[in-house]
């Protein structure tokens, strides 16, 4: 489906009104039973983490956003994904490759319409958790 197909089927002009003066989502929060092999896991791809609280809080700066483990909850964190938007296709390819290497599956790299044509490159770490990395495709 071309784009202009797509914004036609799913994009709702003119777009209702935000009811909030939102500044964006700061991040996400995930909880693992597991916690010692998720930072593991997440510090092999992401380097160590830069924010340590105590023996159950782990962070990461995200672009302007964050990712921060938490020690808690039963098994891994369910029913969510997360998403990393990167600066282009070559980066979202490189970060979905540093997981897969590190223990996470995934599909091959695909371009998709999402809101905008995108370079989509999920992932799903060790515990199950699902992770959207994706970057906007250059437009013509």
């Amino acid at each position: 489906m071309d784009e202009a197909t797509y914004r036609k089927s799913f994009i709702v002009e003119p777009p209702p009104p935000q009811r909030f003066e939102f500044l964006g989502i700061r991040g996400a929060a995930l909880y693992f039973s597991d916690f010692d092999a998720a930072v593991e896991f997440y510090t092999s791809v992401l380097g160590p983490p830069g924010c340590v609280e105590g023996e159950g809080t782990r962070g990461w700066k995200i672009g302007k956003s964050g990712l921060t483990l938490l020690r808690g909850g039963t098994g891994a964190p369910s029913n969510t994904e997360v998403p990393f938007v990167m600066q282009s296709p070559a980066e979202a390819e490189r970060l979905q490759a540093a997981f897969i290497a590190a223990g996470a599956t995934g599909p091959a790299p695909s371009d998709q319409l999402m809101y905008e044509p995108v370079r989509f490159c999920p992932v799903v770490d060790p515990f199950g958790t699902e992770i959207l990395i994706y970057a906007p495709l250059p437009r013509p």
